[in-house]
């Protein structure tokens, strides 16, 4: 337990910005799940309405990166990262299909 005043609001303060990086990153691996799964549906059944949704995705997927990055809650080079990984897959799928 804190000894002082000043250490029991850096222990609340800490556990504010814990509570606040856990929901960001939790974001980010659901939008990064439903994109890869929106892309794999469409590298099933490439269709103009399927790959509408995988755009749709991408962007609020890179959004939710750029907000967490500018908040310090990944690195940006962690942020850069995920990103050309998700820009990489779909690359890989428009060059299939």
């Amino acid at each position: 337990m804190a000894n002082s005043k000043s250490a029991l609001k850096r222990a609340q303060i800490a556990e504010r910005n814990r509570l606040r990086n856990k929901n960001y990153k939790s974001a980010v691996r659901t939008l990064m799940k439903k994109y890869f799964a929106a892309v794999e549906e469409y590298t099933a059944n490439p269709t103009s309405e399927s790959k509408q949704e995988v755009l749709a995705h991408m962007s609020a997927t890179y959004s939710k990166i750029d907000k967490a990055v500018k908040r310090g809650v990944f690195h940006p080079n962690n942020g850069a990262r995920k990103k050309s990984r998700l820009a990489k897959r779909l690359k890989q799928v428009a060059e299939a299909v």
